[in-house]
């Protein structure tokens, strides 16, 4: 580019590291189909030389709709990368040019939310003026679509099988609102740049999406920027025999929510379809099991859970902590966080006579936010107006719902085995607590156990 790069252009290329630049730069002619040029090396390019769709949609065809091809064009081609440096001529008048494409590929890549809101403004088929949270809703659902592709194209879905879970395309489009639903639109509804600024400055999801796609669908792979894993790993599930309440977009929704996000792999330890409907046996898959995220589908195909953050103990009390929270994917996708109003966070009884016996999160007794009968099939959500424990709304179709479907996946480290429970042998009374142990001797009691121990092995 030499000495005619605007100013503009050259405050974008800064923010790579040297050895990226050419990466970037080069990136105009390996899309203009040149031959011969090594890859990451920049080569000086004819006067007028610009790019074409047809050129987009060959390089990104296969990991994004045809829809979000042409937005992205329609976003270069709008950019004015500034007046032109002496003997520059300016944009093509069709076409994107050099400049036009590293500027954006620099606002997309290390760009702040003031200069990303202009290009998800331009991508949304806004005019001068404001566009709608309808037109913001439409941009993401091809945005989403084109980051699940990019999961199944790179070998990214970490055990997941796509085509043994729920309706990806419907949780495209749940993702897409519960995005939107954070957007603080004018009086009169339209989302301007302001607006589309202080939404991607809260909600990173939408410059984490935006990243991947340009960096995969133009394959820009720039020195230590590893994107995240979208997606928990998955282990010891059956898929051949399971059909997943889960989809891949509420799955990249809910794995962040969760406070030890992505690190141990999520498992399933109980199902309806695999196990039966069974609350002693889903008693069984939820116990000492860490960590579990809970999903039921009543009979109405409303699709909602909760996330335990403790192993669940059956207890007549309640227990947990405020990181457990309550959810909804199906109709509308949300998470409900503790209030701080009560620690009625989880519980689980089983076979009592004074205490209600089955499983509930949030609220109280008869008025749970979450509630599973011990007899299995029938449970209830009642909020009026609201749980007092989670803030959430009725979660099923009626108040007092009919299971249809459940999963018990366990998300989090395990809690390590008692000693005795892996066939080690099992510990006195008197180790449990040293204290007791000392005070009986300090009386002169006889410490009978420690006769009857079973000699320890040598190591």
């Amino acid at each position: 580019m030499g000495n005619a790069e605007s100013v503009v252009l050259q405050k974008r290329l800064a923010r790579f590291r040297p050895e990226e630049r050419p990466v970037v730069e080069g990136v105009f002619d390996r899309l203009h189909g040149d031959v011969g040029v090594p890859a990451g090396a920049p080569k000086k390019t004819a006067a007028g030389k610009t790019l074409t769709l047809e050129m987009l949609q060959s390089s990104m065809g296969s990991l994004a709709p045809d829809s979000l091809i042409r937005r992205i064009y329609q976003c270069m081609s709008s950019i004015n990368p500034g007046p032109a440096a002496p003997g520059k001529t300016s944009p093509a008048a069709s076409g994107v040019d050099r400049e036009q494409l590293v500027i954006f590929l620099a606002d997309t890549l290390r760009g702040t939310a003031e200069e990303r809101a202009p290009l998800i403004h331009a991508m949304s088929r806004g005019g001068a003026s404001a566009v709608t949270c309808e037109q913001v809703a439409e941009f993401l659902e091809d945005l989403i679509s084109a980051v699940v592709q990019i999961l199944v194209h790179r070998g990214c879905l970490q055990g997941w099988k796509p085509e043994r879970m729920g309706d990806g395309s419907l949780g495209v489009k749940l993702l897409a609102e519960q995005m939107c639903s954070e957007l603080k639109p004018s009086e009169q509804g339209g989302c301007d740049v302001a607006c589309l600024e202080d939404w991607i400055f809260r909600v990173s999801q939408v410059s984490l999406y935006l990243e991947m796609l340009v960096a995969e669908g133009l394959s820009v792979t720039l020195c230590g920027r590893m994107a995240p894993p979208l997606l928990p790993p998955c282990r010891e599930t059956p898929w051949k025999e399971l059909t997943c309440l889960l989809d891949v977009p509420t799955l990249m929704f809910l794995a962040p929510q969760l406070p030890d996000r992505y690190s141990p792999p999520w498992r399933l330890v109980f199902s309806t379809r695999l196990h039966g409907e069974s609350f002693t046996r889903m008693v069984a898959g939820l116990t000492k099991r860490g960590p579990t995220l809970l999903l039921i589908k009543d009979t109405k195909g409303h699709v909602f859970g909760g996330f335990a953050s403790h192993a669940w103990e059956v207890k007549p009390k309640f227990q947990g902590d405020s990181r457990c929270f309550l959810f909804s994917v199906s109709p509308r996708l949300r998470v409900y966080s503790a209030t701080g109003y009560n620690e009625h966070f989880m519980y689980l009884n089983q076979n009592q006579q004074t205490m209600p016996n089955g499983l509930g999160m949030g609220g109280q007794h008869g008025y749970f936010g979450l509630w599973l009968d011990s007899d299995f099939g029938r449970g209830h959500s009642r909020a009026r107006p609201k749980c007092t424990t989670y803030g959430s709304p009725q979660l099923s179709g009626d108040e007092d719902f009919t299971l249809d479907t459940m999963e018990v996946w366990a998300v989090g480290k395990p809690p390590e085995p008692e000693e005795g429970e892996d066939g080690a042998g099992k510990r006195s009374v008197l180790d449990a607590d040293p204290e007791v142990q000392a005070m009986m001797e300090m009386t002169g009691k006889t410490l009978h156990s420690q006769g009857l121990r079973e000699p320890e092995e040598e190591s």
